[in-house]
């Protein structure tokens, strides 16, 4: 296929201007590869006098100091693929000592879970009720999704999800059933007990608090079941949640089949494509606080939306900006990947609801990358039993952004977490994370600098944020985003050291 015209020298683009860049510092030599080896031998030496285990994470601390500065200071990027992918591998599985299902019939009593929020909030609440079962003995029945929030979807879980490949895939972890039994509901003298637990509660919360309502009433319900759970449990359950996230939830024969229909449209244009999540929906632009230019009529647009949160402070949309709050301009995210080196012959899916601006605030995005595809162009009337359910949408795109070569998130929300972390379990395929703070210093000045000079400073800020074994990490992350406790290093065969 010959190449389209380039469109990044209409928006700026095009070499030549903004003078010849400032001399660099003189870098420093990276550690030489004897390094590495003397610090295994070291770390292996003082296992045999103290009984030390060299564990997963000895050996992750050693490698990555070793090799992010030999990769951030001195290698080019990969933009379609991680060079150090192949040295981990996913470790989900349940330690010899990890206490199995309690069996129904010996369990503390049900537990009901009432999810809040979108498809991946949802996710995540379930998740964690599972978590919260084990560590109640409880038994939980499968949870209720959320048919109230913004998007009003009235799904129940076994329209999105397998319910019974959930049920049988945790049977060794948590018992599970479908409904509470006739005659338990008979029994009861009350309606089942509803509370809300504290948002990042840790277990003592749930064996203290939660535990003897449970036992005293044998049905319990907690609502608005999201974060509900603290993100620094220990590994054994840690690696839970992963069995749930990553295996028990799988979605729909039909859900999963009109995923990978798209996928295979994409794949058959193109051997690689990339999957934004633009997130620029006008919810969530007035959640944000954030302003575009669009003057009086966007701010009114934006103001009466944002009055559904009664509880939002207000905020300058100027100040939201300057510390990276703001999601990306679809001309802004086009602009990033052109420069980190995505021509404009690639292929495009774009996963997102109602764009704020339709077309007009698309375009310059449709111009850099002319070979642009959303599910409602790929699936035409095969989407069309899909159309009225918002989380099942959600989910077809949650599957071609899963499968897509480099996924790109636009803010830090719920999908972006999710699937981030995903695909670092599955192999830590290319996931970029905008570092909107410094990239929205460089679009302010995009007019002062050659495109050679901006493109070079995007690849600097984004080192670290491009989905690598050894990214930096938020100062409070989550784990549903860096799930560390269920990803091992590979260790090299003739190194194995133990006591």
């Amino acid at each position: 296929m010959g190449r389209k015209p380039d469109a990044a020298t209409k928006f700026g683009g095009g070499g030549g201007g903004g003078g010849a860049a400032s001399p660099r510092p003189a870098r420093r030599a990276p550690p030489s590869p004897v390094f590495l080896g003397t610090a295994l031998f070291v770390l292996g030496f003082v296992s045999l006098f103290t009984g030390h285990v060299v564990t997963d994470a000895d050996w992750s601390r050693i490698r990555s100091r070793w090799r992010s500065k030999q990769f951030r200071n001195n290698e080019p990027i990969d933009i379609w693929k991680s060079k150090y992918s192949s040295l981990y591998h996913a470790c989900s599985e349940r330690s010899t000592d990890f206490r199995s299902a309690v069996l129904e019939n010996s369990s503390t009593g049900y537990l009901l879970i009432a999810t809040s929020g979108g498809l991946n909030q949802q996710r995540i609440g379930i998740t964690d009720a599972v978590v919260v079962a084990w560590i109640l003995n409880a038994t939980l029945v499968v949870p209720q999704l959320d048919h109230h929030s913004f998007w009003k979807d009235e799904s129940e879980f076994s329209d999105i999800f397998d319910v019974d490949w959930f049920i049988s895939y945790l049977s060794r972890d948590v018992s599970v059933v479908k409904r509470i039994p006739y005659e338990v509901m008979m029994s009861m003298d009350k309606l089942p007990w509803t509370m809300r637990a504290p948002r990042k509660s840790m277990p003592d919360f749930y064996t203290s608090e939660v535990l003897p309502i449970l036992m005293r009433r044998r049905v319990l319900q907690l609502t608005k079941f999201d974060y509900r759970l603290t993100s620094e449990l220990d590994e054994d359950l840690q690696k839970l949640r992963c069995r749930v996230n990553y295996h028990a939830l799988r979605f729909t024969n039909s859900i999963q089949a009109m995923g990978q229909k798209l996928v295979q449209k994409l794949r058959l244009m193109s051997s690689q494509y990339v999957a934004i999540h633009l997130r620029f929906e006008p919810d969530m632009l007035a959640f944000s606080g954030c302003y575009y230019g669009g003057g009086e009529k966007e701010r009114k647009e934006l103001g009466e939306i944002r009055k559904r949160w009664d509880t939002l402070p207000e905020l300058s949309a100027e100040e939201e900006r300057s510390r990276g709050k703001c999601p990306l301009t679809p001309h802004e995210v086009g602009l990033m990947l052109r420069a980190l080196g995505f021509g404009n012959d690639t292929y495009m899916y774009v996963a997102s609801g109602e764009i704020y601006g339709g077309e007009e605030t698309l375009k310059p995005l449709k111009e850099l990358f002319p070979n642009f595809y959303t599910k409602e162009m790929l699936a035409v009337e095969d989407l069309e039993p899909f159309l009225p359910f918002s989380s099942r949408l959600a989910a077809i795109d949650f599957i071609v952004c899963d499968e897509s070569d480099v996924f790109v998130t636009n803010n830090n929300g719920n999908m972006a977490k999710v699937l981030a972390g995903r695909r670092r379990y599955m192999g830590h395929k290319r996931t970029i994370r905008p570092n909107a703070k410094k990239l929205n210093v460089l679009f302010q000045r995009r007019n002062e600098m050659g495109w050679d000079m901006f493109s070079r400073k995007v690849k600097k800020v984004q080192r670290g944020l491009m989905g690598e074994p050894d990214d930096i990490r938020p100062r409070q992350y989550d784990f549903h985003e860096f799930p560390s406790s269920c990803i091992c290093i590979r260790k090299p065969e003739n190194t194995s050291v133990t006591a």
